[in-house]
């Protein structure tokens, strides 16, 4: 069997291996991206982010049509099974695989498809279900092969009422009810779209609070609305037991509860995609998650090994696994990294309506003794939310007192994930230039969501004086 050489080889064409393949294959180093399906983009296109948002989209335009005044006449005809909504993501998952596969094909990036497997250190085997292995060789590896939920062995995955957030996917009609174990971001979100579906839901939760690292009062308002979805929220259970039944599933909790639904949504927890890659036989051990440790620079136990995205830990967001992919290509093309990446991450969560939040919340500034205040604009009284009919949610910054630099973002309702950046790139600048007082001092386009930030701004600093 003939060997093909490369410097670097990347296996696993998502976020995270498509950020280090097109660092390094803007140095002119030969790279090859190897991924186990059949169509690029990993988990995060097929059946991550981009399945569930654009689900979420279809959701959506599905409650705007609803409360629109202009078609009362007509919703009582309008008929949405899952399977339609499903359907509708389909073009943006099929946009996105060409969109990254001409990617790779303009910067000549080879593109090989199989399951890679480690012979040696700096030699892997490509093997395939259907055609020949072949051995490729390398002085350099990024290994970004994403995660999977994870699966309890105890529970019963083969059941067809036994769902995963891969699976659920797959379902050929809407649940009249369905229980979902795990109140994480997966869990709430799916939690949101079934019950704008009118499911009804059982939204198991293992803590005492919903999404507990984002800011209390943003999580307070996530639970006050999926209760008004109809939701069923409950916290501080544990499973003991899961009892697939021929017409549904029944969900043991140590407490006693029962729940019988349906279908079950298993949320809880994923797992690294490092199982069979021969990664034990070359010195390199996953944890019982399947993650692998690595330093600063995202090189595991092997230094010309590197690991990013969900293998290599928190946060594991496609946003900073492309990010952590490009630091990698930058590290091996050049032995270091000129820049950072940031600490202060966004995160975005799809619910309806959507959050998104950056920097501190108020309980670890109060725990820090940082003397803090809070600026606020709720959305029913700014004038683009009064015209789309999206007036629920809010802006909240909180910033220091003395100082007016802006210590936390955080933002619920339509278009969060969007706003939030505008006040994550002053938050990111350098010493006064981190002010609060910029938001009052610039003009926005008006009507916009962006105006928020002026009327936060302001409501900020008179709470000053």
């Amino acid at each position: 069997m003939t060997t093909r050489e490369f410097d670097t080889i990347v296996i696993g064409a998502g976020p995270g291996g498509e950020g280090a393949a097109m660092k390094l294959a803007k140095t002119g180093q030969r790279i090859a991206v190897v991924e186990a399906h059949q169509r690029v983009g990993g988990g995060c296109t097929h059946w991550g982010t981009i399945p569930s948002k654009a689900l979420r989209h279809a959701i959506q335009m599905l409650a705007d049509y609803r409360r629109n005044p202009l078609f009362q006449h007509t919703q009582h005809q309008i008929e949405i099974e899952f399977p339609d909504l499903l359907r509708a993501a389909d073009g943006a998952i099929d946009d996105q695989v060409r969109t990254r596969f001409r990617y790779y094909r303009r910067n000549r990036v080879e593109v090989v498809f199989g399951r890679a497997v480690f012979l040696e250190p700096n030699l892997i085997e490509v093997r395939r279900a259907r055609g020949p292995s072949e051995r490729l060789r390398a002085k350099h590896f990024v290994i970004a092969t994403g995660s999977r939920p994870y699966h309890p062995p105890d529970i019963d995955f083969s059941h067809p009422r036994v769902l995963d957030s891969d699976s659920v996917l797959g379902l050929q009609q809407t649940p009249r009810s369905l229980t979902i174990y795990g109140a994480g971001v997966i869990g709430c979100e799916y939690a949101s779209i079934m019950g704008a579906l009118d499911v009804k839901v059982n939204l198991v939760n293992t803590r005492d609070r919903l999404l507990s690292f984002l800011d209390d009062e943003i999580t307070d308002a996530l639970s006050y609305h999926l209760r008004q979805q109809g939701v069923v929220i409950r916290h501080d259970e544990v499973y003991e037991h899961v009892e697939p039944e021929a017409d549904g599933v029944v969900l043991h909790c140590r407490s006693g509860k029962k729940f019988k639904t349906d279908y079950l949504l298993w949320a809880n927890g994923r797992a690294g995609n490092t199982q069979d890659m021969g990664l034990e036989e070359i010195g390199l051990a996953p944890n019982r998650r399947g993650q692998l440790e690595v330093n600063a620079s995202y090189q595991t136990a092997l230094p010309h090994i590197y690991a990013v995205g969900d293998v290599a830990g928190p946060p594991a967001l496609a946003s900073a696994s492309y990010d952590q992919g490009r630091f990698v290509g930058a590290h091996i093309a050049d032995g270091e990294c000129g820049w950072s990446l940031i600490e202060e991450f966004p995160t975005g969560i799809y619910t309806v309506p959507e959050i998104s939040s950056v920097g501190r919340t108020e309980r670890e500034l109060t725990a820090a003794q940082i003397p803090y205040e809070v600026a606020q604009a709720d959305f029913k009284s700014i004038a683009r939310a009064q015209i789309t009919g999206h007036t629920v949610g809010m802006l909240k910054l909180l910033f220091h007192r003395e100082t007016l630099e802006i210590l936390g973002i955080h933002c619920f309702g339509e278009q969060a994930a969007e706003i939030v950046h505008i006040g994550q790139a002053i938050m990111s600048q350098q010493g006064s230039a981190n002010n609060i007082r910029y938001f009052t001092e610039t003009t926005f386009n008006y009507p916009t969501m962006a105006e928020a930030y002026r009327v936060a701004a302001l409501n900020g600093l008179n709470r000053l004086f």
